[in-house]
């Protein structure tokens, strides 16, 4: 392992530039930000022309603009030959640029920095990067970073943790966090970053549950390389597995029962294939049919992409779009998918919870909005399924809670005494929204933990009538309206 003695001393360079999110997007200003989110620098460099150490970190990292020798050595004292003998920066002469991102990341509340290798294709660069790159903060990093539930445990993996961003969130939470990947500029990354950020990291070398074998852990986070291809040209760790299909997220899938604690959740950023004339929902619920130890499923999907658009969304991500290997790679890709029998990809999460009571599987089509984060929804549907276990006359024992993101929405000509529609409509997690009667609305609305769900079917039946008040429950507790 490189010596990473220049960290602490790197770290409080960073800290007395005030380098952070808040402070570079403040800098900026939100149309430089928003221009360097799409890849654009200009109006970022526009914007760091004074000189002082912030502007100079901007530059060099961010923008990744060669700074004068002098501003370096000011915004880094005694830092600038040491971080280029570490590779993190280069001198030429009079100048100094970088050769690996240190970039400003807000988590939960607290500032921290995440090294990652360069962003490919600033201001319409050529964005070809080596197989073994190592990616930075991306969307896909974020979205799994906020689906992940967040109560404290005592053990969790980072697989294929890349830059180390999801274990670097993991450490706030848990007592030990272990992180693997296949990629050894990967796991120099990741402890740099646990190095930078003052966080504690059992990092190891190795593939899918390999270097963590016959361990077990209360929380298993991946975003693995989902990219579904032929995998026949060459591999770029971060996103392509090195095996043709879905295979990684299958193999991810079925193996992590095994390797959670009891209670235990794993949560998995996925694309899957959808062939034709089966169900995706049946395809992925067979990977988890007689897991040994058993998991409740939940997974949700996002978003259906078209075949055509998925291979060229994949194949300029690896530069080639206008290389002379870009049509034949483009057709081996179709065609490929065409033996598969593959119509379209999904893209979304799978999230599993070990279980000793019957397991299960939920799955739902979801490209509606969401509000993040939902690592409180994804704890509230599992501890929904197992109330929705229980036989009716225990169910109806139950004290349940309306969520509190609950709202009513009623509907109604003007002037007219009653509405012709009410519904009922969450504002946190997955958002549903759901059309109930007057019956069910004031069931909802009686349940804040005082009375019994049977107490209250009583009175409504004398209020309102009669009606299948627990059948009403269960679809209640399994959208998330109402809490055991």
């Amino acid at each position: 392992m490189r010596s990473l003695d220049y960290a602490e001393p790197l770290a409080s360079a960073l800290t007395t530039a005030d380098y952070t999110y808040d402070a570079v997007a403040a800098l900026l200003g939100p149309d430089a930000h928003a221009a360097l989110a799409r890849n654009e620098t200009t109006p970022g460099e526009r914007a760091t022309r004074a000189g002082g150490p912030l502007d100079t970190l901007v530059r060099l990292w961010p923008l990744q603009l060669p700074v004068p020798l002098a501003d370096a050595e000011a915004a880094l004292p005694g830092l600038v030959d040491r971080l280029c003998a570490a590779g993190l920066l280069e001198q030429s002469v009079g100048e100094v640029a970088a050769r690996v991102d240190v970039r400003p990341y807000a988590a939960d509340d607290r500032d921290l920095w995440v090294a990652a290798d360069l962003t490919p294709g600033l201001d319409g660069a050529p964005n070809r990067v080596g197989p073994d790159h190592v990616l930075g903060i991306s969307p896909a990093a974020t979205t799994l970073a906020q689906l992940t539930v967040r109560r404290p445990v005592d053990r969790a993996l980072d697989l294929g943790t890349g830059c180390g961003v999801q274990a670097l969130h993991l450490a706030d939470h848990a007592r030990q966090v272990v992180a693997t990947d296949v990629n050894q500029r990967a796991l120099w990354l990741t402890g740099l970053n646990a190095a930078l950020n003052g966080v504690g990291l059992d990092v190891r070398e190795g593939s899918y549950f390999e270097p963590v074998r016959d361990e077990l852990f209360d929380l298993i986070v991946s975003n693995p390389p989902f990219v579904i291809s032929p995998a026949t040209d060459e591999r770029l760790v971060y996103r392509d597995s090195g095996v043709p299909g879905d295979r990684v997220v299958e193999d991810l899938v079925r193996g992590a029962p095994a390797r959670l604690s009891p209670g235990g959740t794993c949560q998995v950023l996925a694309n899957w294939m959808i062939r034709r004339d089966e169900p995706w929902e049946e395809r992925l619920g067979a990977w988890v049919e007689g897991s040994d130890p058993g998991v409740e499923a939940w997974v949700v999907q996002r978003e259906v992409s078209d075949l055509p658009t998925y291979v060229e969304l994949w194949l300029k991500d690896a530069g080639l779009h206008g290389s002379p290997e870009y049509a034949r790679r483009y057709d081996t890709w179709l065609s490929w998918f065409e033996e598969q029998g593959a119509e379209a990809v999904g893209f979304g999460w799978i999230s599993l919870r070990r279980t000793d009571a019957e397991p299960g599987f939920v799955a739902l089509d979801w490209p509606y909005e969401v509000a993040l984060p939902l690592g409180d929804e994804v704890d509230r549907h599992f501890a929904a399924i197992e109330a929705l276990r229980e036989p009716d006359e225990v169910l109806l024992g139950r004290r349940l809670v309306r969520a509190d993101d609950v709202v009513q929405e009623s509907y109604a000509e003007p002037g007219a005494e009653d509405p012709h529609r009410i519904v009922l409509r969450r504002q946190r997690g997955v958002r549903r929204a759901r059309p109930v009667d007057t019956g069910e609305a004031a069931l909802v609305g009686a349940c804040d933990g005082d009375l019994t769900l049977g107490q209250i079917a009583a009175a409504l039946e004398e209020l309102v009538g009669p009606g299948d008040r627990v059948a009403a429950v269960r679809e209640l507790l399994a959208e998330g309206f109402l809490l055991p």
